[in-house]
């Protein structure tokens, strides 16, 4: 093939693309929960931009936000500046997710990326503590750059690193043991000076495992990491990217445990339309950065800004969106619940309106992932072995949305253990 070719994306595009080798059409519209590709077939999004875009494709409270700020020359790229649009999501997040939450964090802007928020809070968690091991968990996901990947588990991913990722040990996720406390073997290592592993600056940790399998973390586990972290003078970092921003229920998805960690990672849904955007939330006395200490090109993305602000009035001034989200995330739980019933090796799990059917011949659940597609709903796979068929629609699908999606799976799951 070459450059000539009338398939570009064959023709330019490296092979390390992946999503589209999976949907294999070209896209061309989208609107709430649905995608249209060039040849006018509509698809059901139950995949969200990887969880960037819980509310929708296209939401248009926000498109038109976005549309009357770019028309009025409203500044897009500013660094670390002083905005207007600045200004008015930092007293939105004030105003709706930290006062409410008795949160006293101080609020960073790092690149627009997941990876980058990572970055950054295992970067100041060593520059606080002075130390430099950070504790992850089994299955964990963090990002793609070398201190991500650090304290990721997937080995293929971390292959891809080139060099050694040090610096990082792993521990246990809750259940990854056949045991009912998972936390026996950490503190019994992080308290013997002859264990051979080092007093670490901080522990970061998933409260659902995405693209580790949707792997659930009880809140009595978190409580016990929480304290036992606190009790060993260890930060505690959440990695909220995909779950927070009302994943699972609550704004952020360690409500459900009552903690509070010492720092957390938000990108993805924070930008509200699906524009790069992070934010690294961090206890008020470990801000000890010098200015420009930590920086980034892109981190000033006022365009995210905008509609960040306007999800966060719109979606987080009362309780609706969380609530409907739980009754949401009920019903698929009751649906696949009856569907793992009828068929043998499934099972499910999840929390708010992330949920894995999860198979025991791991090449299912890629089968049923493509008749899935063939029918018009995007799903993806995730876990270990990519044996969990992931649904993350977007908070505003509708109940007809679900049910029609809910459908379409049952039905590709049909065909695939049917063998037809």
């Amino acid at each position: 093939m070459t450059i000539a070719d009338t398939n570009v994306f064959e023709a330019l595009e490296s092979n390390v693309r992946g999503y589209c080798r999976s949907w294999p059409t070209v896209f061309d519209t989208a609107s709430g929960a649905w995608l249209t590709d060039e040849n006018g077939k509509e698809y059901l999004d139950f995949f969200a931009g990887a969880g960037a875009l819980n509310y929708g494709h296209n939401n248009p409270l926000l498109k038109q936000a976005l549309i009357d700020y770019l028309l009025g020359d409203g500044i897009t790229h500013a660094l670390d500046m002083s905005t207007v649009a600045k200004r008015r999501l930092l007293e939105a997040m004030r105003d709706l997710v930290l006062v409410p939450r008795g949160l006293d964090y101080k609020v960073q802007f790092p690149g627009p990326t997941g990876a980058n928020a990572v970055e950054a809070a295992l970067k100041l968690a060593r520059k606080v503590t002075g130390r430099t091991t950070i504790l992850n968990f089994t299955n964990a996901f963090h990002g793609m750059t070398l201190g991500a990947l650090s304290v990721t588990g997937n080995a293929a991913k971390r292959a891809g690193a080139g060099v050694p990722l040090v610096h990082a040990a792993p521990m246990p996720y809750d259940g990854y043991l056949d045991e009912p406390e998972d936390f026996s073997w950490m503190r019994r290592a992080l308290d013997d000076t002859s264990s051979g592993l080092d007093k670490p600056a901080a522990v970061i940790v998933e409260t659902v495992q995405g693209e580790g399998g949707i792997n659930v973390a009880r809140a009595e586990w978190l409580r016990q990491l929480s304290e036992l972290c606190s009790a060993r003078g260890i930060l505690l970092i959440v990695d909220d990217v995909q779950m927070g921003c009302g994943r699972t229920g609550p704004f952020f998805s360690f409500e459900v445990a009552g903690i509070t960690p010492d720092i957390v990672a938000l990108s993805k849904s924070i930008g509200g339309y699906g524009l790069p955007m992070a934010l690294v939330l961090m206890r008020r006395d470990l801000d000890q950065w010098s200015p420009g200490e930590h920086n980034g090109t892109f981190r000033g993305n006022n365009a995210a800004f905008v509609t960040a602000e306007v999800a966060l009035r719109h979606y987080w001034s009362d309780d609706r969106l969380q609530l409907a989200t739980l009754a949401k995330g009920a019903r698929v739980h009751e649906h696949l619940v009856a569907l793992t019933e009828s068929f043998t090796g499934i099972s499910t799990r999840g929390r708010g309106l992330v949920h894995g059917l999860v198979f025991e011949d791991a090449s299912q659940a890629e089968k049923v992932c493509q008749v899935a597609f063939e029918h018009g709903l995007l799903v993806e796979t995730s876990g270990a072995k990519d044996e969990v068929v992931k649904l993350l629609p977007p908070l505003t699908v509708s109940d007809d949305e679900i049910t029609h999606g809910l459908g379409i799976l049952t039905r590709a799951v049909e065909v695939v253990r049917d063998g037809h």
